[in-house]
């Protein structure tokens, strides 16, 4: 009996020492460090990431305020949960809109777009570039679910139009506004988390203005580098030339192909409209565009269809007042 007792006490001495000498290894000062070391880097590791990601926020906002100031402002409009995504799609936008004009051979635009191209399926599988762009449309995709063929369809119609060319006719440039522009505010109402035939068909007469009204304002940006893109049926139709663009023509035969075109972007607009009974309330702030399309087109009306009158390039800095109210009206 004794002997079992003597027996019972060595062990329990023998577990109460092996559980200090586990208990010594484990919270010896060399096991703090490796355990605290790891702790920082974990903490360094999610700060940097965090830097990394406002860092690439702060990217996308600056390039679309500097490049699309109208776009921007549009963007801060709209509800917190869609508004960096948002500007991370005119971001996009704004980095494929500036190929054509910033390279001098199409070879080069060429393998830019195709840099977008891989971007874009490298995103879909989770494996997005290190770029900022790239970055924030990554988390855009993610957290919307944005349907990848219509980011495929902006950089496919935008790579067409590297070929230095006017547009044959008229729908030649309301095609490529609808898969471009239009194929954006698609994007922007997933953004908001709405599924609707009523706003999809808004957003595609509403995108096909925005080209029609983008095509006409850089026209005299692309005159003075002896470019010309304005729909050649249009400009046949009045004895309209290449050069009297070139020229900087203000002859009647000119505002006439203004006319007819901003006309054009005027009846998108006004299709648009048509719908506005059976479009969701939410939709609206996807369409806010429409607010810069129509101030442009009044400004083209009184300038006489004059495209190169002083007047239509100055911003008009009652627009963010504008698009605020009827931001807050909820109508387009």
């Amino acid at each position: 009996m004794l002997k079992g007792n003597m027996a019972a006490g060595v062990g329990v001495k023998l577990a109460s020492w092996s559980s200090r000498a586990l208990l010594y290894r484990t919270t010896s000062p060399g096991g703090v460090c490796r355990q605290h070391a790891a702790v920082t880097q974990i903490v360094r590791a999610k700060s940097s990431a965090t830097a990394d990601s406002q860092s690439n926020q702060e990217f996308c906002l600056q390039l679309v305020r500097s490049r699309d100031y109208d776009g921007f402002v549009s963007s801060l409009l709209l509800p917190e949960e869609a508004r960096r995504s948002s500007l991370a799609l005119r971001a996009f936008n704004v980095e494929l809109a500036q190929v054509k004009d910033s390279v001098s051979q199409k070879t080069i635009g060429l393998m830019r777009m195709q840099f977008w191209k891989t971007a874009i399926e490298e995103i879909y599988r989770d494996e997005p570039p290190n770029q900022p762009v790239t970055a924030e449309l990554w988390r855009a995709a993610r957290k919307h679910y944005l349907t990848k063929r219509w980011l495929l369809k902006i950089i496919t119609d935008r790579e067409k139009d590297l070929d230095d060319r006017a547009y044959r006719n008229l729908q030649e440039l309301e095609t490529y506004s609808e898969n471009t522009q239009s194929s954006l505010i698609y994007l922007l109402l997933e953004c908001l988390g709405l599924k609707n035939v009523h706003a999809d068909h808004a957003a595609s007469h509403i995108g096909k203005a925005q080209g029609i009204v983008t095509c006409l304002r850089a026209t005299p940006f692309h005159s003075s580098r002896r470019k010309v893109y304005l729909p050649m049926d249009v400009c046949m139709l009045h004895g309209a030339s290449q050069e009297d663009f070139i020229r900087g023509s203000r002859e009647q035969n000119v505002r006439d192909v203004v006319y007819d075109i901003a006309s054009q972007a005027h009846v998108h607009l006004q299709h648009a409209r048509s719908f506005s009974h059976n479009v969701p309330a939410a939709a609206t702030a996807a369409f806010l565009q429409t607010v810069v399309l129509e101030d442009y087109l009044q400004k083209v009306r009184r300038a006489d269809f004059d495209i190169f009158h002083p007047s239509l390039q100055n911003r008009n800095p009652l627009l963010p007042i504008q698009l605020y109210f009827r931001s807050w009206k909820k109508t387009y």
